[in-house]
């Protein structure tokens, strides 16, 4: 633990900061030496990433399936001289639709241009990940990693 600062002048006095979170009954818990945050380590195994789903386009295309890890992000890139739609697709499993994915009934995962950017974490162990690619000139590069 750090010595303790003294409080000097010309303040007189120092604001107190605590960090709490809500233990497992809903009660503030403080952060301490005996109760430390409570993180969660997720993938901690090595050789488990996915291989990455990539390729390039030049017209119609459905990439897929991409397998996630759950609860880790998912980066999608997306780089060339191109025009066009990409929409990223989820279904529950290899039976279930592919449904585009959404964020409060609003579109989600929907690219016009280059990008590269975490686009989806999921929960689900068995759901898999689409990219509904719909080039209408040039040729677009794709990547969907972990």
């Amino acid at each position: 633990m750090p010595p303790s600062s003294p409080i000097a002048v010309p303040a007189g006095y120092a604001p107190a900061v605590a960090l709490g979170y809500a233990d497992p009954a809903g009660n503030l818990a403080l952060v301490a030496e005996a109760s430390p945050l409570p993180v969660q380590i997720v993938n901690d195994e090595a050789g488990t990433v996915p291989e990455p789903l990539a390729g390039s386009a030049g017209g119609t295309l459905l990439a897929g399936p991409f397998l996630p890890l759950p609860n880790t992000p998912v980066t999608l890139s997306l780089w060339g001289a191109w025009q066009g739609t990409v929409q990223l697709e989820r279904a529950a499993d290899s039976d279930a639709p592919r449904l585009p994915t959404t964020v409060a009934g609003g579109a989600w995962g929907r690219f016009t241009a280059n990008a590269c950017e975490p686009v989806w974490t999921e929960s689900a162990p068995g759901a898999e990940l689409y990219l509904a690619i719909a080039v209408t000139s040039g040729t677009l590069n794709y990547r969907l990693a972990q």
